[in-house]
């Protein structure tokens, strides 16, 4: 584990503005936008190197969502 710690210590600074949990609605758009072209890049081929990628990106903005979008109520 020591290993794969200290090799993502060392790419981190490079994924560091692609992968983080948004805070702002700046920050948000930014993970939209990046998740519009991985879409665009893997498609839906799950073996494609960039799909867990994509499934991160995608579940950040889930979170950010679920937690700052109201939900629309019907009347």
């Amino acid at each position: 584990m020591v290993t794969e710690v200290q090799t993502a210590e060392r790419v981190w600074p490079a994924l560091a503005p692609l992968v983080f949990v948004p805070h702002t609605e700046s920050e948000y758009q930014r993970l939209v936008r990046l998740l519009d072209a991985l879409i665009d890049i893997v498609g839906e081929d799950e073996s494609h190197p960039l799909a867990s990628l994509m499934e991160v990106i995608g579940v950040l903005i889930e979170k950010y969502e679920d937690e700052q979008v109201p939900e629309i109520t019907a009347l």
